[in-house]
């Protein structure tokens, strides 16, 4: 791994973009606080998450990575990974506490971001946990509206009648 500073924080955040789980350990070991945050907000988990990084991604949330912290743009692990359409990482951060209806700056959520981008793999994921569907965005239009401005008819199937 080649890095660009020798601070330990962007170490820590070089190895959760590579999901280099051994320089994360030892990072931690050496007492880099788990839920540190970059310049732009990120956190190791949001970025571990965020380029489909399992095994860091698991890790961090062993050690007490909160995944409810949100970046600069007010977004979360959860809506990274639900723009990006990885389920496995999702279902993770669900159940180690993630909040599924959290809002960033737009007041766009997880099942917004699935539902925009077709992430059909993430939808019925996030409904089955519990998402709130009658949330609004600060245009005023829900994951369904969203879905019908996409034509996204496969979510439109998934998505419950408001």
């Amino acid at each position: 791994m080649e890095f660009t500073s020798s601070r330990p924080e962007d170490l820590f955040f070089n190895a959760a973009r590579q999901g280099d789980v051994v320089t994360l350990q030892r990072l931690l070991q050496e007492g880099v606080d788990v839920n540190t945050q970059d310049g732009r907000g990120f956190t190791a988990l949001i970025l571990a998450a965020y380029d489909n990084h399992i095994d860091a991604t698991r890790l961090l949330l062993e050690v007490g990575a909160n995944p409810n912290v949100h970046d600069a743009s007010g977004n979360t692990a959860l809506m990274g990974v639900a723009f990006k359409g990885y389920p496995e990482i999702a279902q993770l951060l669900i159940d180690n506490g993630a909040d599924l209806n959290a809002r960033n700056g737009n007041d766009g959520t997880a099942l917004m971001f699935a539902t925009l981008f077709g992430r059909h793999n993430i939808v019925p994921l996030l409904l089955n946990a519990g998402a709130d569907t009658s949330l609004r965005d600060v245009r005023g239009l829900s994951a369904r509206d969203l879905a019908i401005q996409q034509g996204n008819e496969t979510a439109l199937q998934i998505l419950p009648q408001e």
